[in-house]
């Protein structure tokens, strides 16, 4: 099969560590692309997340969308359009707010996505109503092709929170450290339950790849090789491995963990691929939308 992938190679603490310092079955999370790995780990099956890349019938979104997502497990299914989810997860949170529910709605923001109008005016909202919502930026250092220092005059997001009011839930946390990253995401979720409003983090990490896959030699030329050596010293897998390691957890018991998830991976691809023969049918397309023009279509077809 001929496609492309958006990675989340060098970035995976940042998504990993947030969620797990959610409730599973009751918050919300809005990834991007790059943060695909929140199906998993909030229960998707990874053949289910594998036939969505396929469009298959029986893919979450039953074929109307390849990004990967699904809301029986609380995750919204990312769109392109970057930024854009941010407004759409302060409506949730305002929802948890008006139900006076425990809950807590989460989404990532690109470096890049922090200067459209969707995500500021999300945020401003989310802010002002001081919703149970936490915004974390994942500063990769670049945005599609551009560097960070080409679109943001400031050194990092650092202040980023207080521009918008947003005081007690702000913080920095290391994107490429799983742990650090679900203690800070922790801390806020719980400050969201208590009703103490929004938080907005910073995640500094960095892309090792290009945009997509198709795109691998131009990232190769946007930065200097070194800083590549520099970010790949730390990546997030190899740190946690390495503190497994400090705190007793075995070389053979790293080994046969990474042999039983790459099994899983195999066995799903292969569980997918078996769904190509169940496109679903064109006429589909006009179910579960909010309106569409089936009887004029009707009249036209007879």
């Amino acid at each position: 099969m001929i496609s492309k992938a958006w990675l989340g190679t060098g970035e995976e603490a940042t998504t990993v560590g947030p969620v797990h310092a959610l409730e599973r079955g009751r918050d919300i999370v809005a990834p991007m692309i790059r943060n695909a790995a929140a199906c998993c780990e909030l229960g998707l099956p990874v053949a289910d997340m594998l036939r969505a890349y396929l469009g298959s019938d029986d893919s979450p979104s039953r074929g109307r969308d390849l990004h990967v997502g699904a809301w029986a497990q609380g995750v919204l299914q990312p769109i392109s359009h970057v930024g854009d989810m941010v407004p759409v997860i302060a409506g949730i949170g305002l929802t948890f707010k008006l139900r006076a529910e425990p809950r807590v709605a989460l989404t990532w923001v690109g470096d890049g996505s922090t200067k459209t109008a969707a995500a500021h005016e999300g945020t401003n909202f989310a802010a002002v109503q001081r919703l149970p919502v936490i915004f974390i930026v994942q500063n990769n250092q670049v945005a599609l092709g551009t560097r960070l220092e080409q679109h943001h005059l400031a050194h990092d997001f650092h202040d980023w929170a207080a521009s918008y009011g947003i005081t007690g839930g702000a913080g920095a946390f290391d994107g490429n450290n799983v742990l650090d990253a679900y203690a800070a995401t922790k801390l806020a979720a719980d400050r969201c339950r208590r009703g103490e409003g929004p938080a907005l983090l910073v995640a500094e990490t960095f892309r090792m790849g290009g945009h997509a896959t198709h795109d691998e030699r131009e990232a190769r030329e946007t930065f200097p090789d070194d800083l590549f050596k520099t970010w790949g010293k730390r990546d997030p897998i190899g740190l946690y491995e390495e503190y497994l390691k400090e705190d007793g957890v075995g070389e053979s018991r790293l080994e046969e963990i990474e042999a039983t998830v790459t099994a899983e991976v195999d066995r799903s691809a292969e569980e997918a691929v078996r769904s190509r023969d169940r496109m679903p049918a064109g006429q589909s397309a006009l179910d579960g939308v909010y309106a569409n023009n089936s009887r004029a279509h009707s009249r036209v077809s007879s």
